[in-house]
């Protein structure tokens, strides 16, 4: 099997995108049109693996070779899992209930050989703790549009961090793709991203 075959992205996210461009990776961008909804009762791990391997899979169906690699972020407040806001008052809620406390970001990581049809899933979980915020600090924040289109309505990577006290994890999982993970999982299907480069 050739591994200087294409990577393929399955994933609108311009933050994962980004991420996969600084390792210097070449990719090509093939979002996924896979139903996210959670069922009822599905455990944050369970879930996070199979939309991850769900958007793999949907991708993988139409392209002709490749690594697809697919992932989905969520964040985890005690056990309740708190996905995109659909609305600024979501967000301001979202926001509320993470002030000043401890949280988890968990991202499922899918990676599928479309010449084999091997695939391999996994997923990383960083802890976050969160400054205490005024409703002054979180109208403000609200007010970048940064929260938009982000788990727990926030990212780490923007003004977000001025409020991130303290991770424990990687912080790139935060961001919401885990490299590391994501290499160990490729090497796993016989690709080697420092042999591509």
């Amino acid at each position: 099997m050739d591994k200087e075959s294409k990577i393929i992205l399955a994933s609108s996210s311009p933050r994962r995108a980004e991420i996969l461009s600084r390792l210097g990776l070449e990719f090509e961008v093939v979002p996924s049109a896979a139903d996210e909804r959670p069922f009822v009762n599905e455990s944050p791990g369970d879930y996070i693996i199979r939309i991850a391997r769900a958007k793999a899979v949907e991708v993988a169906r139409r392209s002709l070779q490749g690594l697809v690699i697919a992932a989905d972020t969520i964040v985890v407040l005690d056990t309740k899992m708190l996905g995109k806001p659909r609305d600024e008052e979501e967000a301001r809620k979202m926001l509320k209930s993470l002030a000043g406390r401890w949280h988890a970001v968990m991202t499922g990581v899918a990676l599928y050989d479309v010449t084999t049809k091997k695939e391999v899933v996994d997923f990383e979980k960083t802890l976050v703790r969160f400054a205490s915020l005024s409703e002054s600090e979180i109208t403000w924040y609200l007010k970048t549009g940064e929260h938009k289109d982000k788990a727990g309505a926030y990212g780490i990577q923007g003004s977000a961090g001025l409020f991130v006290e303290e991770i424990a994890g990687n912080y790139h999982n935060v961001v919401g793709l885990p490299v590391p993970l994501v290499y160990r999982l490729a090497k796993r299907l016989g690709y080697n991203f420092t042999a591509m480069k």
